[in-house]
């Protein structure tokens, strides 16, 4: 039971990780933009959840909220400052991309407060269910599994059933030759930058009702996201699951086995500490046997 509960956790964080990977890989596949704002946009759509449910009282109300604030806040900066990067290298893109994020901390800050908000979820997701075998699972965590499942599907099928997703390949493919054959290259790079805006702040909201939402939230999920990225191949919604759910598998249940494994050698204190450690070296040694093995990613393809 022990085994099935931890898989269930690392399911349900896998997905949240790919919500945040998932826009990350598609900004950064297509425009060929590091984006490290990225966490930034996961943070304003936690905290538009968070104050819409609060003063609504409305979980729907609040995710909804945070879908449209992340994804505004996203083609506003598209539109103001990520348009301008497009042509500069790497390097700029970093450092405009910071300093974004020490705005949008400061501005969450001076609206905000320093102190955590808390979400209360409604009834029908704050309880428990039991599973077949008799575990006894929250019903939250469940339905965070069915929301990345169906987003997972969603954009599946956008990018392989829509005109919209045809352009999107288009543009990660050869830029400059959708512009030529007619495509509004500028309003293209709008849509697909609120679209990863929306999907992070998705992910905020997610994350933020079974934590708290507080300013700096966003920079410790996105280093991840860019693992995730990596892992799944630049570009790559497919790619981005599978990673996502390798890293939630392998953080859920490093976290829960090491300790003990660790605890028949040594000290129960020392076996914890080393133990959690561990279990979060094991992310980045599970990339690097990955880019030892596929430099491009699992699902990526050498340019």
């Amino acid at each position: 039971m022990l085994i099935v509960e931890q898989l269930l956790n690392g399911l349900q964080y896998g997905m949240t990780l790919f919500l945040m990977a998932a826009g990350l890989t598609l900004v950064f596949g297509v425009m060929g933009l590091i984006n490290l704002a990225h966490g930034s946009l996961y943070m304003i759509g936690a905290f538009a959840c968070a104050v819409v449910a609060r003063e609504t009282g409305s979980f729907a109300l609040g995710v909804a909220a945070s879908l449209a604030a992340a994804a505004a806040a996203g083609a506003l900066v598209e539109a103001v400052v990520i348009r301008r990067l497009y042509a500069r290298d790497h390097l700029d893109q970093v450092l405009a991309t910071f300093a974004l994020i020490l705005i949008a901390s400061e501005g969450m800050r001076w609206m905000f407060g320093s102190f955590p908000l808390y979400l209360t979820l409604p009834p029908a997701l704050s309880g428990t269910v039991t599973l077949p075998g008799g575990l006894v699972y929250p019903v939250f965590r469940l339905g965070v599994i069915g929301v990345g499942a169906l987003i997972a599907a969603g954009l599946f099928l956008l990018m392989t059933r829509t005109r919209l997703g045809a352009r999107i390949r288009a543009g990660e493919a050869d830029r400059e030759m959708i512009g030529a054959l007619g495509v509004d290259i500028a309003r293209l790079y709008t849509v697909v930058f609120a679209l990863g805006a929306a999907l992070a702040g998705l992910a905020g909201a997610l994350v933020g009702a079974v934590q708290s939402v507080q300013v700096g939230m966003g920079e410790p999920v996105l280093i991840l996201a860019f693992v995730v990225v990596v892992i799944g191949g630049i570009g790559s919604i497919g790619g981005a699951l599978v990673a996502a759910i390798l890293v939630g598998m392998t953080e859920s249940l490093g976290r829960a086995l090491l300790p003990g494994l660790l605890a028949r050698i040594m000290p129960t204190a020392e076996a914890n500490t080393l133990g959690a450690s561990l279990a979060s070296m094991s992310i980045y040694l599970l990339m690097a046997a990955v880019l030892l093995w596929r430099p491009a990613g699992l699902f990526g393809v050498r340019a």
